[in-house]
């Protein structure tokens, strides 16, 4: 049987591009487990959440807005990014509440996802939430959005056909399939 080889790869230098609010920017020079060299692209990014609301009929909250980056709007679940220190759990029902204005009596961890681990230095934790309660949403001054129910075998279906790309949507949608036998 052989032997797995050491795949690491040693930073051997870095230089700093950017740093904005919410991500940075480096560019690495590496060593290669076979000896030679190359570079990394590294864009680090602040760690994220994703919640699956689910209501008492088994429809989704979904939220729809415009992505800048890809010029149109996606169907999304409620998401956001972590603030400083803050548990992947807390930020979660945080951005459920200001999103959707729903609050849940059941909430559960879907493992989480490294969305673009080429070159995106970012992790998602996903949950699923339900016995849902609504309150006033709180969107963020910049956010726009609208919120939609729809039934978790249509976002299945949707998910399945490519009509859904949002990768976190994707994951969590079909790991509730699979994991709870939705």
């Amino acid at each position: 049987m052989l032997q797995p080889k050491d795949l690491t790869e040693k930073t051997l230098s870095r230089e700093d591009k950017y740093q904005g609010r919410i991500l940075s920017v480096h560019v690495d020079e590496v060593l290669l487990p076979n000896g030679n060299t190359s570079t990394r692209e590294v864009v680090d990014h602040v760690d994220g959440v994703a919640v699956l609301a689910l209501d008492d009929r088994n429809n989704v909250l979904t939220v729809t807005q415009y992505r800048y980056v890809f010029g149109k709007t996606l169907l999304e679940l409620p998401a956001g990014k972590l603030d400083p220190g803050e548990d992947p759990v807390t930020g979660a029902l945080r951005e459920l509440k200001e999103e959707t204005g729903a609050v849940p009596d059941i909430f559960l961890p879907l493992g989480r996802i490294i969305p673009a681990p080429g070159c995106y230095g970012e992790v998602l934790y996903l949950f699923l939430a339900r016995g849902l309660r609504m309150e006033d949403q709180h969107l963020d001054p910049d956010e726009f959005l609208n919120v939609e129910r729809i039934p978790f075998e249509e976002m299945v279906h949707r998910c399945l056909t490519g009509e859904i790309e949002d990768a976190k949507t994707v994951a969590a949608v079909l790991k509730a399939k699979l994991q709870l036998n939705l």
